[in-house]
């Protein structure tokens, strides 16, 4: 079965997330997965590329498996490989599209911060998982949503781990369509023929522009991704993981007791 499915329609490609019995969360083979179709589909002659998952997840972020005993030469290849899969969807010379068909949490939610363009289904939720399971959303959630929602709303997303239903994401600036679950993949389409209709040339140029926020955070980025290898092996990343996987809470020692 692959990890992504390719679909050429409607003037666009689309990349359908292929794991949904782990929520469509990528480990490092999937990440460079998805990469590779989004450099592909730049050069493809389609107007967008458009980001969606199977069954009923739109994207967990990285697989956790393995966090509870992390091999950190893999761990440190996944950390950096999100951030080149980002990077791809950033400086793709076509709008990058997500259709969020469900729940875009951790670093599938930081995956929608990097697209372009959000429709969201109704049922869709979106949020950050990082602080409570052992990790940190260094990718977007804790910088650059900050520029679509605000600084104090973005640390409540990246600290209180809450979830947010598809509506409120919308009147927050965090996307920027909800449909109603049915209508997703027409909405997406009717999205895709705007686009369609404009020049190419400047559409790369509009949006490689708009990248000014996202190249300012980069080497917030890089330097957020050398705190997190820092941190592979942690009791917080273990305790955090593990709980994860036991579906528990979580019960991390207190700095007093490190």
């Amino acid at each position: 079965m692959p990890d992504v499915l390719i679909e050429e329609r409607a003037d666009a490609v689309w990349l359908r997330l292929n794991r949904p019995d782990r929520k469509n969360a990528y480990d490092e083979a999937m990440c460079a997965e998805i990469t590779a179709a989004v450099n592909d589909a730049g050069g493809s002659g389609a107007a967008a590329v458009v980001v969606t998952g199977s069954g009923d997840s739109f994207c967990a972020g990285g697989f956790l498996k393995k966090l509870a005993d992390p091999d950190p030469v893999q761990l440190r290849a996944m950390f950096f490989g999100s951030l080149q899969l980002f990077d791809a969807i950033r400086n793709a010379p076509l709008p990058v599209v997500a259709a969020v068909n469900g729940v875009a949490a951790g670093g599938g939610n930081e995956l929608v911060v990097a697209c372009d363009l959000a429709v969201a289904a109704r049922s869709a939720r979106f949020g950050q998982t990082g602080v409570r399971i052992g990790s940190a959303p260094v990718l977007g959630g804790t910088n650059l949503l900050a520029v679509s929602i605000g600084e104090k709303r973005a640390k409540e997303v990246s600290m209180l781990c809450r979830q947010y239903d598809a509506e409120t994401a919308k009147s927050l600036g965090w996307i920027n369509e909800v449909v109603d679950d049915d209508a997703l993949g027409d909405a997406v389409d009717a999205l895709v023929a705007e686009l369609a209709a404009m020049s190419p040339r400047y559409l790369e140029i509009a949006k490689l522009s708009s990248n000014v926020w996202w190249n300012a955070c980069r080497d917030n980025f890089v330097s957020g991704l050398g705190m997190l290898v820092q941190a592979i092996g942690s009791p917080d990343m273990r305790e955090g993981a593990q709980a994860f996987l036991e579906k528990r809470p979580a019960v991390f020692p207190r700095r007093g007791a490190r």
